[in-house]
């Protein structure tokens, strides 16, 4: 199957980095509605530590994966900076130093990050978090290994995945974190961290799709 050459990551980053910095105030509001509002404030802290450390060297999509969770897991407060830098290092290590990522090393790094937040959290689909947005993506890539689709018919399959996962945690109860103790009056707002990652997996899609010349 054909991919990305893992060398050519670096403007893959840089677009996740300016995914989250333009959308940092979205995320503070949604977040805000039933939690403490700072996930925006503390993605976009974090995602810009990255995206400047990484502004004047060279680094593979890989490895960027691996110091954007370290930063995140070591200097960002609040559940978010651990969750998402447990996430990235785990996608990182899976990745490896593979030359070339195709839609299978793709679905195996994402599905190695959602074990390991499987591992730390324990929220299952329909729990209201970032699983929700997460699962279906690394589903919907699987699926697409199975089908033998290459990456970029691959992603507009996994963006389309994620968009759901996400708008499905507007209609649930959240059984973690702060908006838990809100019961029923967490239903019908969408979960912030859940909007996070699908901004992520839609920018990570965009940009590889770029670098494909899709």
């Amino acid at each position: 199957m054909s991919g990305m050459k893992n060398n050519a990551g670096k403007p893959v980053l840089l677009k996740i980095v300016a995914a989250i910095q333009q959308n940092k105030d979205y995320l503070g509001e949604v977040d805000g509605l039933i939690g403490d509002g700072d996930h925006g404030m503390n993605m976009n802290k974090g995602f810009t530590m990255f995206g400047d450390a990484i502004a004047a060297t060279e680094i593979s999509l890989t490895h960027g994966f691996d110091e954007l969770g370290t930063i995140l897991f070591s200097k960002i407060g609040g559940s978010m900076g651990p969750i998402y830098g447990t996430i990235f290092m785990s996608m990182a290590e899976t990745g490896g130093e593979t030359e070339v990522i195709t839609t299978e090393v793709l679905a195996a790094m994402l599905e190695a990050g959602l074990a390991s937040l499987h591992d730390i959290v324990g929220a299952q689909v329909g729990d209201k978090t970032l699983v929700d947005t997460l699962s279906p993506a690394v589903d919907a890539l699987k699926k697409a290994c199975t089908g033998g689709l290459e990456l970029a018919a691959a992603l507009p399959e996994m963006k389309a995945a994620a968009e759901r996962g996400r708008d499905s945690t507007k209609d649930l109860v959240a059984k973690f974190g702060r908006s838990s103790r809100l019961g029923e009056r967490s239903r019908g707002v969408l979960d912030a961290g859940a909007v996070s990652c699908c901004i992520i997996l839609c920018a990570l899609a965009d940009g590889i799709l770029e670098q494909l010349g899709g």
